[in-house]
């Protein structure tokens, strides 16, 4: 059939393709079906007989590099693009991965395979874990992080909570991810005084613990409150990409204007993970993405706690927040939800050093004395 697209100018394709690695459910001609189907919908989005012949269909559309099988019902898709379908921002990146087939069953994004072509055009983590230390001056045990909480108390409550934390050691203390701009908490006021109370600890123990309020919002308003942020002392910054867009925090992390820490919440990520054979896999959300969006440090909910994460899934994260991704910053994995201080020992075997370790409401649970709670925490982190 002859196509009624006209096709005026030529393409002036490089020839280089990036590869992503996709589990598709099904027999095999239903992978195979799907495969085919990812080709097209995630390029053109075109029926397939009326695909212009020449560049856009030789090269345009997605190719199918190979198709494994993982089980009787499950298997192993590698396709290919052109690196010119991504432009040059994450936010297309994003749509080729998993766009339009994200409203598609049994189709789940395992892996990005980039060119150094595509990667040399991200900035990626400004700090990454070696910038961490520097700033926090933790040069061998984890660093530890805690949140304010819970929502509803006064700024000025907030401010001798971050007080205590930082008397107490915690290296970074960040607001809790409901934190924003309410009416009993204006983001201003909070900023000012949790940044200088920590600053107040700091200047008493000698260390070098930081506050990191919630950036949280629209892109305008939260390179607004970013920058607010550096202006008040702010160490650093939690920015919740799920809500806000990966482009949009990666944005944040550019803009030197800013030039701070930024940890990444999972708020609103949990539905592209928790179905094992849809959405995206553990490592590519938490682990790639967050690195190519600018995270120094990813937050994940660790396996046994209140969350559904296993073991296995956990230490897929932490092994792709270090993974070679061209030369972007590795960046530390931040197990938490639900950790308590006896769970300390256990995490640091599981991951190691190069980790943050996030205890929240554990901190609290553990006495009635919260500083000294943070130096048992400091203390068990330092005997690893």
């Amino acid at each position: 059939m002859i196509s009624p697209i006209p096709q005026t100018v030529s393409l002036c394709l490089s020839g280089e393709r990036f590869r992503i690695v996709y589990r598709l459910g099904g027999s095999r001609g239903e992978a195979q079906a799907r495969a085919n189907d990812i080709c097209l919908e995630q390029t053109v989005e075109f029926p397939e007989e009326l695909v212009p012949s020449g560049p856009i269909r030789d090269e345009v559309v997605g190719r199918v590099e190979s198709l494994e099988p993982i089980t009787e019902k499950a298997f192993r898709a590698v396709i290919s693009f052109p690196i010119e379908v991504v432009g040059d921002d994450l936010s297309q990146l994003l749509n080729v991965v998993l766009g339009n087939i994200s409203l598609k069953p049994a189709i789940r994004a395992e892996k990005l395979d980039l060119p150094e072509s595509i990667l040399q055009q991200f900035r990626g983590p400004r700090f990454g874990r070696k910038g961490l230390r520097e700033r926090t001056g933790v040069v061998h045990r984890p660093l530890l992080s805690t949140a304010l909480k819970p929502m509803g108390l006064a700024p000025a409550d907030l401010a001798e909570l971050a007080y205590r934390f930082a008397l107490g050691g915690v290296d970074l203390i960040k607001d809790d991810h409901g934190l924003t701009n309410q009416t009993f908490c204006r983001f201003e006021e909070r900023v000012d005084r949790c940044a200088e109370a920590v600053a107040r600890a700091n200047r008493q123990t000698g260390l070098k613990c930081a506050y990191l309020p919630n950036v949280t919002a629209t892109p305008v308003e939260m390179l607004r409150r970013a920058r607010y942020a550096k202006s008040a002392g702010a160490g650093g910054l939690l920015i919740c990409p799920g809500l806000t867009g990966l482009d949009a925090m990666r944005a944040v992390a550019d803009d030197d204007q800013v030039s701070l820490p930024i940890v990444a919440h999972p708020a609103f990520q949990g539905s592209f993970v928790v179905r094992p054979d849809e959405g995206f896999s553990h490592p590519l959300l938490f682990g790639q993405l967050a690195r190519l969006a600018g995270a120094d440090a990813t937050i994940f909910p660790n396996f046994g706690g209140r969350f559904s994460f296993t073991r296995e899934e956990c230490c897929e994260i932490a092994a792709a927040t270090e993974a070679p991704l061209g030369t972007l910053h590795p960046i530390f994995p931040a197990p938490a939800g639900g950790l308590t201080l006896a769970r300390v020992p256990e995490v640091q075997q599981v991951f190691g050093r190069e980790m943050v370790i996030l205890v929240g409401g554990g901190l609290f649970k553990h006495g009635p004395d919260l500083v000294e709670n943070c130096r048992v925490f400091r203390k068990l982190a330092e005997q690893f």
